[in-house]
């Protein structure tokens, strides 16, 4: 069998290092011209996505160990504290970099500058058309083209796009803050609008924010969007004094989360990653998400040779889960979007039946590479 991955950038790559283990070869195509390295902001890849990586090749080394999590309130009193095993906050880039150089080194090709334009089914396989005029066939195509897939187009041309949850996401570093953090530990703070922080091994504080505002499109310069920062957070503490001490602010754009996706395949052709499910950055679950979603994937194709069968068991063993993560994730946006008297009454009821069951439930989820796929 060989497989045709649309899309270079973290599930297209982990989908074929995990069909190379099963025994599939596959062709990697990326639409733009060159590598995206040095793009994109910090992102955490949680137990059960570290698993899944694991199982495609990658080593968890990467970016810098988590351990815990501290919700608080503006105050800064711990409303709730959450302990399990080991994530990893590390940037989109240097995730890309490892994936890129483990599928150099597992001989996996990757082709740039092929846009992909339209699929023809035949009957022994599928080809196809790159807008630069090139074709490729092979036995099944693969859509890891992200959240504004062109595959998903193609399945299904009345397929729901992503959605804007209202909130813009923002990012920076703050030096000599008086904030400080325990080692391995990231911070939630719920006040006026929610902010995350967590102490770097040189004893800088990272922080992101998410910020309500009504339309994706607004624009504005770093320096403007630091001072609507400030005003919106007022004394809430640390987010006055982290504000304080950052010169600069990265706007990471807008939050968007995918509805549910009616159709995930369609002949040869299937989603996996963002392009099939996207459940947003609060989830703190999508690249782990689509690592699991490339797995299972690769181990449907293994052990079903009916490719109907082996489409339709990968998407009912990954639909549920999926799902009822961007569920959660959706009203995480919710409480992010208007955090009153109310919900800051609340919250220290939701964070603990939060920690106890959802929480830890997502992380200890594993896939058994070794067991046979059952239809």
């Amino acid at each position: 069998m060989k497989a045709l991955v649309i899309g270079g950038g973290i599930a297209g790559p982990t989908t074929a290092l995990a069909l190379q283990k099963a025994g599939i070869e596959s062709v990697v195509f990326e639409a733009y011209d060159t590598t995206a390295d040095g793009v994109g902001g910090m992102l955490t890849v949680a137990p059960n996505g570290l698993a899944a990586l694991g199982i495609a090749g990658l080593s968890p080394d990467f970016g810098d160990p988590l351990r815990h999590m501290v919700m608080a309130d503006a105050q800064g009193r711990t409303l709730g504290r959450i302990s399990g095993g080991v994530s990893r906050v590390v940037t989109r880039a240097e995730l890309y970099q490892r994936l890129r150089e483990r599928t150099a080194a597992q001989q996996i090709k990757v082709e740039y500058g092929k846009r992909l334009e339209d699929v023809e089914h035949h009957e022994n396989g599928v080809t196809a058309t790159f807008s630069d005029g090139s074709t490729e066939s092979g036995d099944v195509l693969i859509g890891a083209d992200g959240i504004r897939s062109r595959v998903r187009e193609i399945i299904d041309p009345g397929a729901p796009g992503p959605e804007y949850v209202g909130l813009l996401g923002f990012g920076s570093y703050a030096e000599n803050s008086g904030v400080h953090g325990e080692p391995e530990t990231m911070y939630f703070v719920f006040g006026s609008s929610f902010l995350g922080y967590w102490q770097q091994p040189d004893g800088t504080v990272a922080w992101f924010n998410n910020l309500a505002v009504p339309e994706p499109a607004a624009t504005a310069p770093g320096d403007v969007w630091l001072e609507r920062l400030r005003e919106a957070y007022g004394d809430d503490m640390p987010a006055k004094q982290l504000l304080a001490h950052s010169h600069e602010v990265v706007a990471a754009g807008p939050l968007e989360i995918m509805p549910s996706v009616p159709r995930w395949h369609r002949g040869r052709m299937v989603l996996v990653g963002d392009s099939a499910h996207a459940p947003s950055a609060s989830s703190g679950q999508g690249a782990s998400l689509a690592a699991e979603s490339a797995v299972q994937l690769a181990r449907c194709l293994r052990d079903i040779p009916d490719l109907t069968q082996a489409f339709a068991t990968y998407e009912r063993l990954r639909r549920p889960r999926v799902e009822r993560i961007a569920a959660r994730a959706a009203r995480t946006n919710s409480n992010k979007r208007g955090i009153g008297p109310v919900t800051r009454l609340l919250m220290p009821l939701v964070m603990k039946a939060f920690g106890a069951k959802a929480f830890t439930k997502d992380q200890n989820y594993r896939i058994d590479w070794d067991a046979q796929v059952s239809r």
